[in-house]
């Protein structure tokens, strides 16, 4: 394996729990899957669709997201969006981020404490 698979796949492992995050605070604004995958993409949030409606599907079961069908166009979409549970455990993991960025951000400056 050479360097850049290592990298790729230690960014992977970086980014994945990221997305979960991503998704929840996208989804504030109802959206369906392909226009999420796009917008995530474009933030800098890069996955797939084999991973995103999976985790889409899960957070729904787990009550973090609801969904509807929206049957009004020619092709039915899905739509998605945060429940308040969905914010809760946003608020959450946001906190959570902001205490990893401090303590990253120490470590690369060096910090020893």
């Amino acid at each position: 394996m050479d360097r850049d698979d290592a990298s790729a796949g230690h960014l992977q492992e970086l980014r994945r729990g990221t997305v979960v995050l991503a998704c929840l605070l996208q989804l504030r604004t109802p959206d369906y899957g392909y226009s999420l995958l796009t917008r995530l993409d474009a933030l800098g949030f890069v996955t797939d669709a084999n991973t995103l409606y999976p985790l889409l599907r899960r957070l729904e079961a787990q009550g973090h997201l609801t969904s509807e069908w929206n049957t009004d166009e020619a092709r039915p979409r899905k739509f998605y969006c945060t429940s308040g549970a969905g914010e809760l455990l946003a608020a959450d993991l946001v906190e959570d981020w902001k205490r990893l960025d401090a303590s990253v951000t120490s470590l690369v400056r060096g910090d020893r404490s």
